[in-house]
């Protein structure tokens, strides 16, 4: 469901000596003998879940958009970021879902909370918080606000029953409350980090709520693991791991950027975005992860791309081949703004020639590598297949550059220097 095009970027023949060392890593992955290997739990994922509470939670969130207009999920990171984007390119920016979804936790900003609390002060909502140990300072005090304002409109005991917690199994603040407060919980497993969480609990809630198939979500993961068992360079997840670990290491190349042309896939790119960026940015190692939507930034960053300074970044293009919907362009009877050359033609030929004509200008003229990643369609299964694809992908490209992909110390730091001026014991 997704193939890698190296042709702008780089010669076939640059790949061959990094075999040996694909296949070493591919079985440190599923042997688990590789640093982090603790949290290697998402590798069997798709066909290891746990089916019993996927129906539980098939359940509990039928019942909880029947009662709701809005759904708050509050998380920070991993914690929201793949259900944000998995919602955003499965149902679309417009979607006809009876129940809207707002994410907090994410932010610390004042006017956007007090935002959100007035808009929610004649809504029904409910409330999905994720949080491993409940004290992340960002969600911990979304939920608290957002929690009291709940059981300030419904009561604590109806608000207990429109509030869920995917959690710790055991232990945490969360799991406390949860447990003291009658709380529906569901777990965050222990072995897979928040940004390799996506296809557990953490993601798959909200996407129930949200009217998404999550049969096809796994369906779509369970090919990728198919597909990426393969330990040479046949395996395009692999493949698109050394080329990049090549224009970094070898091209001296800075920074990704991740392109699409579909402005539902933001939220994808943001999630790849934390996904590289805290796995492989460590030991002053690792490539910038950036992201563009074109053509929307072609008409702001498009002229840095193309003329500014060299050697810095190379593209990786997504490029859908069947969207979710297209439109027919018509012939106008007064062709007043020249538009009638396009008749016949459907609005995502056209996007995709815009993609074309890019890829040229940047390549010949800007010289900037780009890496073509080709994916079949946008839809739930889509969705599944690129999630596990490019967990697989970074794990191999972390493991190139002899790091662990599932740790961030440096994340650590601001919270202990923003706890200490705050005055936290």
């Amino acid at each position: 469901m997704i193939k890698v095009n190296f042709t702008n970027a780089l010669s076939e023949a640059v790949f061959e000596k990094y075999l040996g060392q694909v296949k070493d890593i591919h079985h440190m992955i599923h042997d688990k003998t590789g640093l982090g290997s603790d949290f290697l739990g998402w590798v069997e994922w798709p066909n290891t879940y746990d089916q019993a509470e996927l129906a539980a939670m098939k359940q509990t969130a039928k019942q909880l958009a029947n009662e709701i207009d809005v759904l708050l999920v509050i998380g920070i990171g991993g914690s929201y970021l793949g259900a944000r984007a998995a919602i955003e390119m499965i149902n679309g920016l417009y979607s006809q879902q009876k129940v809207k979804v707002i994410y907090l936790g994410n932010t610390m900003s004042s006017t956007y909370m007090a935002q959100v609390l007035q808009y929610l002060q004649n809504k029904k909502f409910g409330i999905c918080v994720v949080s491993k140990s409940g004290t992340t300072t960002e969600p911990a005090i979304a939920f608290r606000l957002c929690k009291e304002l709940l059981e300030k409109k419904e009561g604590f005991l109806k608000a207990a029953k429109l509030i869920v917690a995917i959690t710790d199994k055991h232990k945490g603040a969360l799991k406390t409350l949860a447990d003291e407060a009658g709380y529906q919980t569901f777990v965050i497993p222990d072995d897979i980090g928040g940004r390799y969480s996506v296809l557990t609990p953490v993601g798959v809630f909200a996407m129930l709520v949200s009217g998404i198939d999550v049969d096809n979500v796994f369906k779509g993961a369970q090919q990728a693991y198919q597909d990426t068992l393969i330990d040479d360079l046949t395996n395009y997840a692999y493949k698109y791991a050394v080329g990049r670990y090549i224009l970094n290491y070898e091209k001296k190349y800075k920074a990704e950027m991740l392109v699409t042309y579909e402005l539902q896939m933001q939220m994808i790119t943001e999630w790849w975005k934390q996904l590289f960026g805290e796995s492989e940015g460590k030991d002053s190692k690792g490539l910038l992860p950036l992201s563009c939507i074109f053509s929307t930034d072609l008409h702001s960053l498009g002229q840095f791309i193309q003329e500014g300074t060299k050697n810095i970044l190379f593209e990786t293009v997504i490029e859908i081949k069947k969207p979710q919907l297209d439109l027919a362009l018509t012939k106008a009877e007064q062709d007043i703004d020249g538009l009638n050359y396009l008749a016949g033609k459907t609005l995502h030929e056209v996007n995709i020639t815009a993609i074309q004509g890019v890829i040229a200008a940047h390549i010949k003229v800007g010289h900037v590598p780009n890496i073509i990643l080709e994916f079949e369609t946008m839809d739930d299964k889509m969705f599944g297949y690129l999630s596990y694809w490019f967990m697989k992908a970074c794990a191999m490209s972390a493991y190139l550059l002899k790091i662990n992909p599932f740790d961030q110390p440096g994340v650590e730091i601001y919270k202990k220097n923003m706890f200490d001026l705050l005055g936290k014991n």
